[in-house]
């Protein structure tokens, strides 16, 4: 087995325009047809105005750095359990002061009072489904029993088709599966993108139903799929647990998304089995 920090280094960091020269209609699948929910007449029709303020919040919303700490470690007791978060913002932790309070540390101190947590994070500001197949794929395989992926959003602005992104997370599973042969992906839901409060309206209602029919197909798509599940974030349409930039999880939010998701890891585990053996 190879270490997990052995992978964990920080990665070059890519911005998101980078990543979307990856071009969305260059991978598998399609857009969903009975499933468009009217948003290209919608697009049609508000194109120009969703222009431009998305263009204004570019503009006036702060860049948040990600968060300085160890992005590799080990802590706890109990039976190893080897843990990956990858992916976007989310799984890098922008909007935390510190990798202890994003969402793999807050993860970690869930889990370290039942196992011995060795945990890595890869992840980057900015990336798509694409680029974090990239990442990966530039990453040295090593085992992993747990691997969570955050990913969406800036899929989402770049306006992937929903069933087309779904497509693309299974891409990622199987890349997942060859190169870290865990017995648990799970797969974060793209966050509540009506809730985020930079976002002037109808863009957010319009980028608040885009994400949720993402959500809609890849849950259809994990229907009866063995080792992939996927984690829903809290309902939420306040303030709450959102950074001073209004996009990204504050400590709170991250806490609020590591304690469903170590909920979700530990009860997927079978009694008396140890995730090493699985």
């Amino acid at each position: 087995m190879q270490a997990a920090d052995t992978i964990c280094h920080t990665p070059g960091r890519t911005s998101g325009r980078d990543q979307r020269r990856h071009r969305h209609d260059g991978g598998p699948g399609g857009a969903s047809i009975g499933a468009r929910w009217q948003r290209l007449p919608l697009l049609w029709l508000l194109g120009p105005l969703l222009w431009l303020q998305a263009r204004h919040v570019r503009r006036v919303t702060p860049r948040m750095p990600e968060p300085p700490g160890l992005r590799a470690g080990i802590a706890g007791c109990g039976p190893l359990i080897r843990l990956l978060v990858a992916g976007d913002s989310g799984a890098a932790g922008v909007g935390a002061p510190t990798q202890d309070q994003a969402l793999c540390g807050q993860l970690v101190r869930r889990l370290s009072p039942h196992h011995t947590v060795q945990w890595c994070v890869l992840a980057a500001n900015g990336l798509d489904s694409p680029g974090l197949l990239t990442l990966l794929q530039d990453a040295p395989c090593a085992r992993f029993d747990v691997v969570v992926l955050s990913m969406g959003a800036n899929d989402a602005t770049g306006l992937c088709a929903p069933l087309h992104w779904a497509r693309w997370q299974t891409r990622l599973a199987e890349l997942i599966d060859l190169r870290f042969a865990p017995a648990l992906l799970v797969h974060s839901a793209v966050p509540p993108m009506h809730a985020c409060l930079a976002l002037p309206q109808p863009l957010r209602w319009f980028m608040g139903r885009w994400a949720r029919q993402m959500n809609h197909n890849l849950a259809q798509l994990l229907i009866e799929q063995v080792g992939r599940s996927m984690h829903w974030h809290p309902a939420t349409t306040t303030t709450t647990g959102m950074a001073e930039d209004g996009i990204h999880p504050s400590a709170e939010g991250y806490a609020a998304w590591a304690d469903g998701l170590s909920r979700r890891i530990l009860g997927s585990q079978a009694p008396g089995t140890s995730w090493s053996s699985a």
